[in-house]
């Protein structure tokens, strides 16, 4: 019913943006002057990941570390990078689904439409120390803690990298970068000129669409337009009943960038999203969009400076069915970030900035579950600085803190201290020590869920208004090298001690143990080992291998009391086992497996452990590519298994993910 309006939807929007478009603007020919480097065409972009190799791989710049692009062979923390070209590979359709080729991660599909992903535990409900951002822009919801991932989507087509942080991050990136960073960069528009277009279908990916546009608009100055839909079908129950979730969505955008190599550049970007979700009380509805401009000045020596201004809106209408009611929450963003690198000698390179953030959240009330105040005007105060210290030529010290002042809980300090070794050109040690915040949502707050009794109400569960800051000491350890030319690998280790972790604590027997109250009442020690490896056997195939284990104790403190008996804060996997084959083969084939082991999740069942079962699943993509221009791919999602479960509570109304299998054609002009 709904896809004829989707469709028309996003054709309209794409002829909105894109009203210069002409016949000849889709040909090789150009009337303006060339850029110093001309911009990829789209053959191009399509052979990068055959054509680079591992140790170009490793020298690939990232800046989520240190916020300043460095290779990723010196980066000094447990990063993965998710190249652009991976996800076309892999199949993914979602940014969830391109996660899983992260290794420090725990992705898990809980139905058609919703996600928990998280790096080094805590994977219950929303994962809410984890700190994404899309092009610098924050997608941490202060509802209730965490990321929609419902609400996350882009042209994957477009994304340049995702970068992936397991462990702290508060010192560059603030609050709630507590075990992870994931930092997703999309394409400059000088290297998605040309037009694009991809659609395709199948069983739970019923069908989807994808178009964008590239041109210049002056000799320096490109542009890009996008706009995309899909369609999922239900999932289905554990007793075998249509679990009624499907979900539709369209979202489109652009992005116009200068010249990269121009000592001023310039971006403005924008994107707007609508969506209808099925839950078992009724209709999700989701909606929003966001724009963004960003100014970087390179100076001499080296030293450059951005200031970057975002505007973000979101909309969700959530029915908790009768008697409950339906919560509508809108939230408005505003937000500017000033950063400064330079170098002071010849030993010390700084980064330091400012930031400041304006949420105003606007919370239409159901009847049983309700935010107080309805409306919440908060504000976030926020500086850094970092300073790289060359201790001797191959040894490093870095040393920064972040200073936040948020209204709930005032103060927040963030400080950690790396050591680096390059032990060889090719191999590095490092070691770390942080600390970082997760700072209360509205959930821990201002949360408000009366009794069903007649008049007068009763609270029967209350947020806390002296709810505290969750804090993490970790310590990590590393190595990542390039052993040859055919091998890549790293490893690295943690020990993390939590504090005043978030618990559920009964009101007094007088009042019949009413309300109960969110405290910070619980501690936690977490360690664990992440590896992986990438090994290119022979020119045409290459191997990846990846595998986490993750030990966790969470624990009421002394004198403290949880009436979930400390098991709400955790649904991870002991150990996760990956390996990925990519080979390209004759006649212009492509062809790529993806397994995966899960181990068994334990999980909060009402205060009584509960399980989800270890899986082993499987998934692979035969491509075909044509033309230079046109690919023809079929992709097979958790093939080994009819269904299965990946998250929830047990019982008959747990939703199960079933085998999935979808095809695919992608046309590049």
């Amino acid at each position: 019913m709904y896809r004829n309006k989707w469709l028309g939807l996003l054709l309209g929007l794409f002829i909105a943006l894109a009203p210069g478009i002409k016949a000849a603007d889709l040909t090789s020919s150009q009337t303006a002057p060339a850029p110093s480097e001309p911009p990829k065409t789209n053959s191009e972009v399509l052979t990068t990941y055959k054509k680079m190799s591992l140790e170009e791989l490793m020298n690939q710049d990232v800046t989520s570390v240190s916020k300043q692009p460095e290779p990723l062979r010196e980066a000094s923390a447990a990063i993965q990078v998710i190249t652009g070209d991976e996800i076309r590979r892999s199949g993914a359709s979602s940014i969830p689904e391109a996660l899983r080729l992260a290794d420090n991660l725990d992705v898990a599909q809980v139905n058609s439409h919703d996600w928990a992903i998280s790096a080094r535990g805590f994977n219950a409900n929303l994962a809410n120390k984890l700190l994404v951002l899309i092009d610098g822009r924050a997608v941490y919801t202060p509802l209730y803690g965490g990321v929609l991932w419902n609400m996350q989507d882009y042209l994957l087509e477009d994304i340049d990298r995702i970068e992936v942080i397991s462990g702290p991050g508060g010192t560059l990136w603030g609050a709630n970068a507590v075990n992870g960073v994931i930092n997703i960069t999309t394409k400059n528009a000088k290297d998605t000129q040309g037009l694009y277009l991809e659609a395709g279908g199948g069983t739970e990916l019923q069908d989807f669409t994808g178009v964008r546009y590239g041109g210049m608009l002056t000799s320096n100055v490109y542009y890009r337009v996008y706009g995309k839909y899909f369609n999922l079908d239900d999932e289905i129950l554990t007793d075998g009943k249509n679990a009624s979730d499907a979900s539709e969505k369209g979202q489109g955008g652009f992005r116009i960038d200068t010249e990269p190599s121009l000592p001023n550049v310039f971006t403005v970007q924008g994107d707007i999203y609508t969506g209808n979700e099925d839950i078992a009380a009724g209709d999700e509805r989701i909606g929003g969009g966001n724009v963004l401009g960003r100014w970087t000045h390179a100076m001499s020596g080296g030293s450059d400076m951005s200031l970057q201004a975002y505007y973000d809106r979101t909309h969700l209408t959530y029915p908790y069915g009768a008697p409950l009611g339906t919560l509508t929450d809108d939230l408005s963003t505003y937000d500017l970030d000033f950063q400064h690198n330079f170098s002071l000698g010849q030993r010390n390179n700084i980064v330091w900035g400012l930031g400041y953030r304006f949420t105003q959240e606007v919370e239409n009330n159901a009847h049983q579950v309700l935010f107080l105040p309805a409306t919440l005007n908060h504000n976030l105060f926020s500086g850094f600085v970092q300073d790289e210290i060359k201790l001797f030529e191959n040894l490093f010290f870095t040393l920064g803190s972040k200073l936040e002042h948020n209204d709930y809980t005032g103060f927040e300090v963030e400080p950690s201290a790396r050591l680096q070794w390059n032990v060889t050109s090719k191999q590095m040690l490092w070691t770390a020590v942080s600390r970082a915040v997760r700072t209360p949502s509205r959930f821990d707050h201002d949360l408000n869920i009366p009794t069903f009794l007649p008049p007068p109400y009763q609270t029967f569960q209350s947020g806390n208004p002296d709810f505290e800051s969750e804090t993490v000491i970790a310590y990590e350890l590393g190595y990542r090298a390039q052993l040859g030319s055919k091998i890549s690998s790293s490893i690295s280790t943690f020990y993390n001690d939590y504090d005043d972790l978030r618990s559920l604590s009964p009101g007094s027997a007088a009042d019949f143990f009413l309300p109960h109250e969110f405290a910070n009442g619980l501690k936690a020690d977490t360690y664990g080992v992440e590896i992986s490896a990438d090994y290119q056997i022979l020119h045409w195939w290459r191997l990846h291998g990846g595998y986490d284990w993750l030990k966790e104790d969470i624990y009421v403190k002394s004198g403290q009391t949880d009436m979930n008996n400390a098991l709400d804060e955790t649904a991870d996997p002991q150990n996760q086992v990956f390996l990925r084959s990519s080979m390209d083969l004759p006649f212009n084939l492509a062809l790529d497996l993806d397994s995966r082991w899960i181990d068994i999740l334990h999980n909060d069942n009402n205060g009584v452990p509960g399980t989800v079962p270890s899986y082993f699943e499987l998934g692979a993509r035969l491509a075909w590519r044509a033309t230079k221009n046109l690919e023809f791919s079929i992709v097979g999602q958790n093939l080994l298994q009819d269904q299965h479960p990946e998250y929830g509570f047990p019982g008959p109304t747990r939703e199960e993910i079933q085998r999935s299998i979808y095809g695919k054609v992608a046309w590049r002009f």
